[in-house]
This record gives structure tokens, C-alpha cells and sequence, in this order.
């Protein structure tokens, strides 16, 4: 393709990571004649950018196409910060939101004689521990997710854009899905790293009677039990339950939100209020999630096991719930949690993406925009 005969890869982005259409001037760029083009590397932040010209008037020799009119930077320290502090609201908030839901499912997983299903579960806790016996365990859960969702957002954007690069502009266009499974997958396992202490705590503090009241608490006395390295104890099989549901949550959603803006809303993304784009960035999520706690399910399980027993293995796990119980044990209560779950962390990311200047996430891009 001629458009990219001349251009330095290393400072170029591709299309698809600039999730906003096009100004509103799209008939005028559509009548232009382009013969040839050429990249002007100065514009290292704008991709397919018209060198002579800002209002997206280009001339015959310099075709270009303007990127979206924002108030942040795209990937500059201030675009970065923007999607940790959004990452940190969106992962925190919800996840401490459904502390019950996780309650029950992590006891239902423990301990299944007891907590038969989701009802007698929620009816056995508020008779033992009342109403605030069902947030148990929240401020590991806030404190862990807040930590996780920092890593997992700022770290996909920033790899998303570094494997982009790597790859140049036609490459990263063509595998835009092998791109961000690669980004959310790298993110995942620095988030993972922030999270598994908090975890262990909280999946303790939930289903031991008696262990602790919370993370003040819980915190020294597993230290105590188990040591600092006994915090990390299970890392891989969250490693195994979290990659797994990242890579999901993240290239599920971007193409869900993609066909949702081709088939489903007849009005270009751009045309879209901001409510309908938020509207979108839920429903999409909530469907991603639904893909993401089937996957990770079995890895959940381990999880919620590993942290509860003291010195457990996996095989011993596999022996107590049975292969068939680590895929369903739990499932129809976690696709609930994790579809709220992820529609809301989508809707609450692209929420403060929206407020501070930037545009939401995933759409139709300006490449794959039909023509006129």
C-alpha cells in the first residue's frame, strides 16, 4: 500500500488504536484524489496526519488523515496516568461492590455440603454473621483490585502500543486481535503480581471462621502462619485464572463494542452521544464477561482452595472437587458476578476516560470505516 512506503514504524501508530472517528469534515476528506503519500515523522503522535495542513485540508502529495481532537496526549505520561487512575476505579470500586456475591461463591466453593447453592449460602451467612458479615473480606478485595486494576489497564494500553510498534502499522492493523491478547496477557501478569497477597488474605479472612475480621487483622496473622512467601502461594493458578479472563475480558469486548458499532447502532460511534458510547462500553462488557468466567473458572476454584487450606496442593483439589466440580462448581453465581463485574469496570474506565478528555474504548476506527 502506498501509504506506507516511507515511514519510521518505531514512531508510528496504528489506526486501531485511535478508537475515535474522524472530525465531522468526513465529506470533504472523502472527495479527496490521493496518488501518493508520505509520513511526516515530526507528527509522531498522529497517524496518517496531513503535514501541511491542521484542518484536515491535505494536499496532493502529503495524504494524511486527522486523528481525534483531544484534550490529553494519546500514550503521553498524563494518558498513561488517566488509565491507571481509571483502572484503579473501575477493578477497586466494583469488586469491593460485589463483596457478597464473592463471599458466597468463594464458601460455596470451600465448603459445598454447607453452602449447597446461592440462596441457602446467602441465607446460612446472614444468620451467622448478619448483614455486615456479607462484606467480609472488603478491604483486601479494594485494596487488591484498586492495585490489579492499576497494573491491568495502564500496563494493556502501554503494551497494546508497544507490540503495535514492534509489529508497524499494516502488520498490527491486520492482527489487531493477536495484538491485544499479546498486550492484556502481559499486563495481566504484572497485575497479578500486585494482587495475589491480598487475595490470600481475603480468600482466607471469607472462609475461615475465626481466622480474622479483616485485612488489619489478617494480614500479620497469615504472615504469621505462613510466612511472606506463604502470601504468594498461589500465584500461578491465579496466574492460570487471570491471564486467561484478561486476554478474554479485552479482546472479547473490543470486538463486541466493533460489531455492536457496525450492525447494531446504525449512527457512526463519533455521532453517538456519550451516554450511548457508555451504554455500549457496559453492554459489551457484560457480554465479554460472561466469556471470562467460563474460562477461568476451573483457576478460580484452585484459587479460593489453595488460599483456604494450609498446605494443599492442586492435586489435592482435584481430588476433593473433581475435575467436573472445578468447571461447574460455582459457575451459574460467578457469571452473574463477573458479567456485572466486567460491564461496570468498562463502563467506569471509559466513564473517566470521557471526563478527563479521552475518547472511550474500542469502535469501528477510522481505517475500517466504510466510505462514502
Amino acid at each position: 500500500m502506498v501509504i506506507f512506503e516511507n515511514y519510521s514504524h518505531s514512531s508510528m501508530i496504528p489506526s486501531f488504536l485511535y478508537p475515535s472517528s474522524l472530525s465531522s469534515s468526513s465529506s470533504s476528506l472523502s472527495s479527496l484524489q490521493f496518488d501518493h503519500a508520505t509520513y511526516d515523522s515530526s507528527k509522531s503522535n498522529n497517524f496518517l496526519l496531513p503535514s501541511s495542513s491542521t484542518n484536515g485540508v491535505v494536499s496532493k502529495t502529503n495524504i494524511m488523515v486527522a486523528s481525534p481532537s483531544e484534550k490529553i496526549k494519546m500514550y503521553s505520561p498524563a494518558f498513561y496516568a488517566a488509565c491507571t487512575a481509571g483502572g484503579m476505579l473501575s477493578c477497586g470500586l466494583t469488586h469491593t461492590a460485589v463483596t457478597p456475591l464473592d463471599l458466597v461463591k468463594c464458601n460455596m466453593q470451600i465448603d459445598p455440603a454447607k453452602y449447597k447453592n446461592i440462596s441457602s449460602g446467602f441465607g446460612i451467612l446472614m444468620r451467622e454473621q448478619g448483614i455486615k458479615g456479607l462484606f467480609k473480606g472488603w478491604a483486601p478485595t479494594f485494596l487488591g483490585y484498586s492495585a490489579q486494576g492499576a497494573f491491568k489497564y495502564c500496563g494493556y494500553e502501554f503494551f497494546k502500543k508497544y507490540y503495535s510498534d514492534i509489529a508497524g502499522p499494516e502488520y498490527a492493523t491486520k492482527y489487531k486481535t493477536l495484538i491485544i491478547l499479546a498486550g492484556s496477557a502481559s499486563a495481566e501478569v504484572i497485575a497479578d503480581v500486585a494482587l495475589c497477597p491480598f487475595e490470600a488474605v481475603k480468600v482466607r479472612v471469607q472462609t475461615q471462621p475465626g481466622f480474622a475480621q479483616g485485612l488489619s487483622d489478617g494480614l500479620p496473622n497469615f504472615v504469621k502462619s505462613e510466612g511472606v512467601m506463604g502470601l504468594f502461594k498461589g500465584q500461578v493458578p491465579l496466574w492460570g485464572r487471570q491471564i486467561p479472563y484478561t486476554m478474554m475480558k479485552f479482546a472479547s469486548f473490543e470486538t463486541i463494542v466493533e460489531l455492536m458499532y457496525k450492525h447494531a447502532i446504525p449512527t457512526p460511534k463519533d455521532e453517538c452521544s456519550k451516554t450511548m458510547q457508555l451504554g455500549v462500553s457496559f453492554a459489551g462488557g457484560y457480554i465479554a464477561g460472561i466469556f471470562c468466567a467460563v474460562v477461568s473458572h476451573p483457576a478460580d476454584n484452585l484459587v479460593s482452595f489453595l488460599n483456604n487450606a494450609k498446605g494443599a496442593s492442586v492435586a489435592d483439589a482435584v481430588k476433593k472437587l473433581g475435575l467436573l466440580g472445578l468447571f461447574t462448581r460455582g459457575l451459574p453465581l460467578r457469571i452473574v458476578m463477573i458479567g456485572t463485574l466486567t460491564g461496570a469496570q468498562w463502563g467506569i474506565y471509559d466513564a473517566f476516560k470521557v471526563s478527563v478528555g479521552l475518547p472511550t474504548t474500542g469502535g469501528v476506527s477510522p481505517a475500517t470505516q466504510p466510505k462514502e
